[in-house]
């Protein structure tokens, strides 16, 4: 089905991507375990493993952006997955020959984290250039269904292999997949268009490296769009350290439980992504948006008052399937209007900007709210981001506005008839 809806240049990316997204997710909680179990790291240095490596690999891609833009895409993603496989298997080796380190850890995650940042920018121009404008919005939605059934299955697999074999043997795992990803990639048979090209003289300019954060913030569709999902989405990620440890530690949870309430939601996420192109055929793309923006911020002030026993266990549960659900509907579309609205000489740069924007203002964010609950208590940090969340829609006012490509009701049947 996949290939007679989206070709079979598609169906290798979609494969490359799952099998990235399944190692990602059995390996999510390695390196904290690594620190701890192997290493006897402590909650500081456990936590600038958390986040000065994405931290620093945000900065560092800042100007790969541009760099990738003027180089064919599919060559760079190979390159990147590459570059994670070496990186995550170095882990094992140095483990295995007696070497291993918090300083390779944190090395490692600064090479993944600009390894990832370069893929993401790439893909999105490659994903452009491979599926016609009328079966985005559906490849996004499958990429979306993904994600959420990896961040689903892959934890809990993660924890027996952890469980059997101790967090190193599912680093190597997470390894295996880049390669496998690569693999995928290199069978993707089509022909790739040109890339952009750099100014008269050849060399990179100020206005090209900038060229990504200038039509983000300047582009009357878009700026909307990336200011409200780069916040909500830093304030959704600061909730988590304290929600962690208000159920860890004084509702006394088990961390099977733990694992459990935050696993079965992302069912949701598939529901969402089921429906999204369909929602889009109904009502329209504007609609959408701006409904399932509102409505995934409506959800995480819920968590303030998780209490023990069962009920707390149901309210979590029910407030992250609210959440990932909307959420699971609102990212295919935008993803599929970020991809409609930026040209195409100029996506890398947008996605890259994109995406160190996010993560730096995540990161940022995650530690001023790890302050505020070490300085109050976790209820109180997880209300406060709850509180914040509420606010952020008033981000979206302009979404839809002028500069917005016109989609089609004939497009989004097809994209509705495609999923």
């Amino acid at each position: 089905m996949v290939r007679q809806a989206l070709g079979r240049d598609f169906g290798w990316l979609w494969s490359a991507y799952t099998v990235s997204s399944v190692g990602t997710w059995v390996a999510f909680s390695a390196f904290p375990l690594i620190a701890v179990l192997e290493l006897h790291a402590g909650p500081s240095e456990v936590a600038a493993l958390a986040a000065v490596g994405p931290a620093v690999g945000a900065v560092l891609a800042v100007p790969l952006g541009p760099w990738v833009e003027f180089r064919r895409k599919r060559p760079v993603m190979i390159a990147a997955d590459l570059i994670r496989c070496g990186a995550m298997l170095s882990v094992p080796a140095a483990y295995v020959l007696g070497v291993l380190s918090l300083a390779q850890l944190l090395l490692v995650s600064v090479v993944v984290a600009v390894a990832d940042i370069s893929f993401t920018s790439a893909s999105g121009a490659f994903l452009k250039a491979l599926v016609p404008p009328e079966n985005l919005l559906a490849a996004n939605g499958r990429f979306e269904s993904t994600t959420w059934t990896s961040t689903m299955l892959g934890p809990p697999l993660g924890a027996a292999l952890m469980g059997l074999f101790g967090p190193v043997v599912t680093v190597a795992a997470d390894g295996i997949s880049y390669l496998l990803s690569a693999l995928g990639l290199r069978a993707i048979a089509g022909p790739e268009p040109d890339p952009a090209r750099k100014d008269s003289t050849g060399r990179l300019t100020a206005g090209a490296l900038l060229a990504g954060w200038r039509h983000l913030l300047t582009h009357r569709g878009l700026r909307p769009l990336f200011l409200n999902t780069v916040l909500v989405n830093a304030l959704i990620m600061a909730g988590s350290p304290p929600l962690t440890v208000l159920m860890l530690g004084p509702l006394h949870f088990e961390p099977w439980q733990y694992t459990t309430v935050f696993a079965m939601p992302c069912l949701g996420g598939l529901l969402g992504s089921r429906l999204a192109p369909r929602l889009v055929a109904r009502h329209g793309r504007r609609r959408v948006l701006l409904t399932t923006g509102i409505l995934r911020v409506c959800w995480p002030l819920g968590l303030a008052f998780v209490g023990p026993g069962a009920g707390g266990l149901a309210l979590v549960m029910a407030v992250e399937f609210g959440l990932i659900t909307c959420v699971g509907i609102y990212n295919p579309v935008l993803a599929t209007t970020r991809l409609e609205l930026t040209p195409t000489d100029r996506v890398a740069r947008t996605l890259s900007a994109w995406t160190v924007a996010g993560r730096a203002t995540t990161a940022t964010i995650t530690a001023l709210w790890g302050t505020l609950a070490t300085l109050t208590d976790p209820r109180t940090a997880l209300a406060a981001a709850g509180v914040a969340l509420l606010v952020t829609p008033l981000l979206l006012v302009g979404v839809g506005g002028r500069g917005e490509t016109p989609v089609t009701a004939k497009e989004t049947a097809e994209a509705a008839e495609a999923s």
